[in-house]
């Protein structure tokens, strides 16, 4: 009886150990891969509605707003003018990518929703909602500012108002 007691208790305790022992790692990386303001931008490439391949891979020649929507969102349709503004605006200082979560939207609806507004710049198709996944989008718009080293500035959740956006770009870019 004690014998099978001990037995049991030794198993019981390794079990725990090796449990207790891979869990932590696991968990750091799935951690470290999201999103995360201060931190290196995780790593993505997505097929654009124009066929270029578009990606996040560590520094960059000039900083990035990436901006996540569906064509379903009303705060999306509000701010996608004031977007394409800015972009023109400021062309060539930095680069932006409006990944649409074609997940959560239809393919056929996201590119009437580019024509409708006559948006320039490129648009990346997350067809299965993993790079929303790995920065932690809930709610559209999102939107992150990542400099020129790779890092994120910035998330905002939610419509902002043009002009704190553009000062927001401004600080972006200056650094």
């Amino acid at each position: 009886m004690k014998r099978n007691l001990l037995i049991l208790l030794f198993v019981s305790l390794l079990a725990g150990l090796t449990v207790s022992r891979h869990t932590p790692d696991a968990v750091v990386a799935t951690t470290e891969q999201k999103a995360q303001i201060g931190y290196a931008a995780p790593h993505f490439s997505l097929k654009g509605m124009d066929n270029h391949s578009y990606q996040i891979n560590g520094e960059r020649q000039k900083p990035l707003v990436l901006n996540f929507w569906a064509s379903w969102c009303g705060p999306c349709r509000m701010e996608a003018p004031h977007l394409q503004k800015l972009f023109v605006k400021y062309r060539g200082q930095f680069d932006f990518y409006a990944v649409n979560v074609t997940s959560n939207d239809n393919l056929e609806d996201a590119k009437a929703f580019v024509e409708a507004y006559k948006l320039t710049f490129p648009v990346p198709l997350d067809m299965k909602g993993e790079v929303a996944d790995l920065y932690r989008v809930n709610a559209f718009p999102t939107t992150y500012l990542i400099d020129r080293n790779g890092v994120i500035r910035q998330k905002i959740v939610g419509m902002i108002e043009p002009a704190t956006f553009e000062q927001e770009l401004k600080k972006l870019v200056s650094q």
